[in-house]
């Protein structure tokens, strides 16, 4: 299992390549048609798309298990939500990709009568709830950090002991006047802390917030895929296209990747 999942992972970066350049045809193609190109130069697009992805599908040939693997680890972490999180999200990965080399088989003519629409349905809604877990994942480590760096920043500026804790009313009303007086939005002075907390977080953790950003782009693949919310091939496109671009800047600088 160990000398297979070490095979396997020296493909991964082939097959995130092969993934930029299938949803870059997506995209290209989106934009050949709404610019009124010719129909063979749609379809050879649309030809090299379908070839990308069959090509992907045989990289991710036993990803199961290397998925499963994932799934062991994870379920020894000391953190409850995490080790439920990533635990269900690996073994969805791996359902998916058992999925996905059925679909294999069958778009190659290993099993001719196999229904591909219906595997394709169920193999998306796998890596559905598995993107679903990861995001709940960074949300949770996300607010993590952010109350770590509340409280941090809390110790370093205790109230001194003629600072008033509450503010008054008429003061508040008064900045608002003249916030507002100035053509400026007013701000809640809770929500401004905040979203400088969160901007401060995420400038700081490069990994979850590449992470977040990757998981937010993929998730609309398969909400597309599913009819469950259709954004059209343009912004499946573009999804795919910045999250795999996401996806090979992890492997090229590996401190990028969010760990456990």
């Amino acid at each position: 299992m160990d000398a297979w999942v070490r095979f396997n992972s020296q493909s991964q970066a082939k097959e995130r390549v092969i993934r930029a350049a299938q949803y870059a045809c997506t995209l290209l193609g989106y934009t050949l048609q709404k610019g009124g190109a010719a129909d063979e130069l749609r379809k050879t697009v649309s030809q090299l798309e379908a070839h990308m992805s069959l090509t992907r599908k045989l990289l991710r040939l036993g990803n199961s298990a290397e998925a499963l693997e994932a799934a062991k680890r994870a379920i020894h972490l000391s953190d409850s939500v995490l080790r439920l999180c990533l635990t269900i999200s690996h073994l969805n990965k791996a359902m998916y990709f058992a999925c996905d080399n059925v679909l294999w088989a069958g778009k190659t003519g290993l099993f001719p009568k196999l229904d591909q629409q219906k595997w394709s349905q169920r193999s998306f809604r796998y890596y559905l709830f598995a993107l679903i877990l990861n995001l709940t994942r960074d949300v949770y480590e996300l607010r993590l950090l952010m109350e770590r760096e509340s409280r941090h920043h809390a110790a370093k500026s205790p109230a001194s002991p003629g600072t008033t804790l509450f503010a008054d009313p008429l003061s508040d009303t008064a900045s608002s006047a003249s916030a507002a007086a100035v053509g400026r939005p007013f701000v809640p002075a809770w929500l401004g802390t905040q979203l400088h907390t969160l901007a401060s977080v995420l400038c700081n953790n490069p990994p979850l917030l590449l992470d977040l950003l990757k998981n937010s782009c993929d998730i609309f693949i398969p909400l597309d895929r599913l009819g469950i919310y259709p954004t059209g091939q343009g912004f499946v496109g573009a999804c795919g296209l910045a999250s795999s671009v996401l996806s090979i800047l992890t492997m090229v600088h590996p401190w990028l990747k969010l760990k456990p």
